[in-house]
């Protein structure tokens, strides 16, 4: 099924490259001394992050993570929370997440053909709004946490994946200090417990696990996409130059 090979995919690269990082960095050590020149001057420059990478995917929380800490308003982390639940490049992703919504299989929940994907298509909408406003609006208020995403920029590959995986599990709290990331599982946690009102395929223990954990191996992918989506957009951007 497609929801679980999604799932499947996302764990087994992440750890991927939370194991492989350390042999990469120590078999890498010499060609790393080589190119270090190459290396420092782009290394210096990061790209600064747009609004919404490569003009669609929404990017609202991304900061350089080399600008001194600033703590951010209540205010201003709902905002954050809101550009990024009701930008319309979301409703997009809303249409690719339905694929992978766990359930889909069961055809009798929700209809067939254009009516059963509509109704998937709806709750999963719902799903993505309610999450992204209580693990990046709601609950980094309450829990004064900070929601964005701390962008390195520069370093090795594996040092920036590593930096994009682990801001998952940790954060920093409104005084600059790094802590449990609590607003991310929490707040996704109670998303998925209000979803059991109006998914009736997630009320069982194993699918609401099973979206938990899409929902943070979505948002961890995210953060993945928010630290080389720059380099990616400023190669090719190179590349057409030359052309």
């Amino acid at each position: 099924m497609f929801h679980r090979k999604f799932l499947q995919f996302l764990i087994s690269f992440l750890l991927a490259a939370v194991f492989s990082s350390p042999v990469f960095a120590q078999s890498s050590a010499s060609s790393d001394e080589s190119a270090s020149t190459e290396t420092t001057s782009e290394s210096t420059k990061p790209a600064k992050p747009d609004k919404r990478l490569f003009g669609v995917l929404p990017n609202y929380r991304t900061v350089d993570a080399s600008i001194p800490f600033s703590p951010l308003t209540p205010r201003q982390k709902l905002s954050i929370a809101s550009h990024d639940s009701f930008d319309w490049p979301t409703f997009l992703l809303a249409g690719v997440m339905t694929f992978a919504m766990p359930g889909t299989e069961d055809k009798h929940f929700y209809g067939t053909g254009l009516e059963g994907f509509a109704n998937r298509y709806i709750r999963t909408s719902a799903d993505q709004i309610i999450g992204n406003m209580l693990s990046e609006g709601f609950m980094p208020v309450l829990l004064k946490q900070d929601p964005r995403y701390f962008r390195p920029g520069t370093g090795t590959f594996w040092s920036r994946l590593r930096s994009a995986i682990t801001q998952i599990a940790v954060a920093r709290d409104d005084s600059g200090r790094r802590t449990f990331n609590t607003s991310e599982f929490l707040g996704n946690a109670i998303a998925v417990s209000i979803s059991n009102a109006y998914s009736p395929n997630l009320r069982s223990w194993s699918s609401s696990t099973e979206k938990l954990g899409l929902q943070i191996g979505t948002d961890t992918f995210s953060n993945v996409v928010k630290e080389f989506g720059p380099d990616i957009k400023q190669k090719l951007l190179h590349r057409h130059h030359k052309i």
